[in-house]
């Protein structure tokens, strides 16, 4: 069952088209690649998933959203079933391990006993338990990146996207970045990733739509 669509989405920054044509679905449970040059628009189609940008013409589905139908107020609920993970972590630089991944549970008026709960079982999921009362700052590129998967994963998300997850990191790090990304796969999240690095790609070899000029090949 597909739970990502979109149907000949295109995308408008005034008068520059940035998407002419993107078709892709993700199903339940699938690991895909987006590939493609710098500048091709993987980062914007990943926005029109979690809709930061609506598509000038065609449509985007995620779950029981629609970009068609969907209202401002609906958008903080569809985010809620999203992971999203970016090249710069974004993580808030002046709260502990701990306290970057709660603020996710936080915001959105969980329990305190629920939190603690759901915090330390992501944490020990990717491997940072013993650094959890460790400031941001203090922590290598790639448990930096950690700390921001585990953020993204802590509400449980039906899917995680993941623009440039490695972008940033050393091909060592890069590789157990990829191997976490995978183990989450096999626990049942979707993933899509946005990349431009091609041996990753390969070494991992699972599905792999490109962007070209625009518009969706494969």
């Amino acid at each position: 069952m597909s739970i990502v669509r979109l149907i000949n989405a295109r995308l408008q920054y005034e008068s520059t088209e940035v998407l002419k044509r993107i078709n892709l679905s993700v199903r339940s449970g699938e690991f895909v690649f987006l590939v493609g040059p710098s500048g091709a628009g993987k980062s914007s189609v990943l926005k029109l998933i979690y809709m930061a940008e609506r598509p000038a013409s065609g449509q985007v589905v995620v779950g029981k959203y629609s970009s068609v139908h969907i209202t401002p107020k609906e958008i903080p609920y569809l985010r809620r079933q999203l992971g999203v993970v970016f090249q710069d972590f974004k993580l808030l630089e002046d709260r502990s391990v701990y306290e970057n991944v709660a603020f996710t549970l936080h915001v959105t008026g969980a329990k305190s006993k629920d939190i603690k709960k759901k915090v330390l079982r992501t944490l020990a999921n990717v491997g940072l338990s013993h650094k959890r009362y460790m400031m941001t700052h203090e922590l290598s590129g790639g448990e930096q990146q950690r700390v921001a998967i585990a953020r993204a994963l802590v509400n449980e998300p039906f899917i995680l996207l993941a623009d440039e997850p490695t972008g940033n990191l050393d091909p060592v790090t890069a590789a157990g970045i990829m191997d976490l990304l995978e183990k989450i796969n096999e626990r049942g999240t979707a993933v899509l990733m946005a990349t431009h690095n091609y041996a990753l790609v390969e070494r991992v070899g699972k599905r792999v739509v490109r962007i070209e000029g625009g518009s969706t090949l494969g």
